[in-house]
């Protein structure tokens, strides 16, 4: 395996590790063992932590990027955003990608971190903006929608009754729905309710017997 391909294999291993537990609580020990590496060698090939999550962070925009683009190729307007809003929702069938987006997100209190998902999620908004040819409202509306795409998808909100839960911009909704449900444990089954003991018949009722009348006082 060359340096290059090295390289891609760990980045993929951080993408999984990432994915599961954040920037804060993954291990480069973690993404390593994953890689089949050792934690010095990943080191040589990303000094940091911060760098290795930064890449992880960079491949997933990239994905969605090269995604946007190849949906809207040749289209315009509203028919380019749907294109590419249906893309998108196949994409959210992959966890690993979605929650990644969403722990860039949460680290974003590390500055460069914040610096490198701002300048990303700003390529990407202009890429539909270009690729669309819409205007400043479309784009908001559009992105708006992809949030709370990744939300009803990370939450498994599929089956809320709720208006808002109602998203029907993913038609990969349905591995989605299965992927969170393999991850959500099953309910316990409620044990069937104990038979109430039938109580005890009441006596039938007998009139207290009179006590004994005093002397009468002469």
């Amino acid at each position: 395996m060359t340096a290059d391909e090295r390289r891609r294999s760990v980045v993929t291993a951080a993408v999984h590790e990432f994915a599961q537990k954040g920037y804060a609580g993954t291990s480069t020990e973690a993404i390593a063992a994953r890689a089949g590496i050792s934690q010095p060698y990943l080191f040589r090939l990303f000094p940091t932590k911060r760098e290795l999550f930064l890449a992880a962070v960079g491949e997933a925009f990239d994905r969605i990027e090269a995604t946007f683009a190849e949906a809207g190729a040749g289209l315009q307007g509203e028919e380019a955003l749907d294109a590419m809003g249906l893309a998108y929702g196949v994409l959210l069938a992959d966890r690993d990608l979605l929650l990644l987006q969403l722990h860039a997100y949460a680290a974003s209190s590390e500055p460069e971190i914040a610096r490198v998902t701002r300048e990303r999620y700003t390529e990407l908004a202009r890429l539909v903006a270009r690729s669309a040819g819409v205007d400043a409202e479309s784009l908001r509306s559009f992105f708006a929608m992809g949030m709370l795409c990744n939300v009803v998808a990370a939450l498994g909100l599929h089956d809320v009754a709720e208006l808002w839960a109602g998203v029907d911009c993913l038609p990969g909704l349905a591995t989605s729905r299965a992927a969170f449900s393999a991850l959500t444990p099953p309910a316990s089954p409620t044990p069937p309710a104990s038979p109430t003991p039938p109580a005890s018949p009441t006596p039938p009722y007998s009139p207290t017997t009179p006590a004994s009348a005093a002397p009468a006082t002469p």
